[in-house]
């Protein structure tokens, strides 16, 4: 089995649809996911989200399941660097983070203080389960950390979300803190990760990443990937993402 995670394009997220240039990505991936036979298609009820599958699902004549627990991680925490003031549980300046090794633990990340402050671990849980319960509908079921394959297939399914709840998914998958994704990896707009099950044993399966965040529908267009998601590369580059 395969799953392809995508992001949306490029987002203006005061109005929650996408740019003009989140628009052509999102034709651009349509035209690039056309080319695979898909099983099924789920989508995060944002608008930015709905509207980059909408491209695809047209092209395709085809219908997304949406779910609530695909939208973009809801829980808000008080970071250092912002202790005054609801923020994403993300972007986190690294000098902060690495105070406490706890974040970099599968299971102890979610137990800090300032994520027990709010209800992180609970909307944790809930993504979790949701991506458990979708996989178990398509033949995958937990059971530990492997899932056991009660019917293992080769078929391919396509989530349309957000960032934030692809490195939460992906964290539950490998077992590891979404903090060391949600920091030290960028999935782009219109981004693909693909992942896919390796049933070495028969009847036990894991997920293994085989390709984060490709970009090649856009390069194979002339398209330069946005920017979105990521901070500047040097702080003198003014003409980039500050905070």
């Amino acid at each position: 089995m395969r799953i392809l995670i995508v992001r949306h394009g490029d987002p203006n997220y005061e109005l929650d649809t996408l740019t003009e240039t989140g628009w052509k990505e999102a034709r651009l991936v349509a035209e690039y996911l056309a080319k695979f036979n898909i099983a099924a298609f789920y989508a995060s009820p944002l608008g930015r989200a709905q509207d980059t599958a909408k491209c695809t699902l047209e092209k395709m004549n085809r219908k997304a399941e949406t779910f609530d627990w695909l939208q973009e991680f809801p829980a808000h925490i008080h970071r250092p660097d912002t202790p005054d003031q609801e923020t994403i549980c993300w972007d986190w300046l690294p000098q902060d983070m690495e105070k406490d090794n706890a974040y970099y633990d599968r299971n102890d990340w979610c137990e800090t203080d300032i994520m027990r402050a709010e209800n992180v671990k609970e909307v944790y849980k809930k993504v979790c389960n949701g991506l458990d319960e979708l996989l178990k509908k398509h033949g995958y079921e937990r059971e530990g950390m492997h899932y056991r394959a009660i019917k293992p297939n080769n078929d391919t399914i396509v989530l349309f979300c957000h960032f934030g709840v692809e490195c939460v998914m992906l964290s539950h998958l490998l077992q590891i803190s979404p903090m060391i994704l949600w920091h030290n990896f960028c999935a782009l707009p219109t981004s693909i990760t693909s992942i896919y099950t390796e049933e070495r044993r028969k009847g036990i399966a894991s997920f293994r990443v085989n390709e984060f965040g490709s970009t090649a529908h856009l390069y194979v267009a002339g398209e330069k990937p946005s920017f979105s998601a990521r901070f500047c590369e040097c702080y003198a580059n003014e003409d980039e993402r500050h905070d």
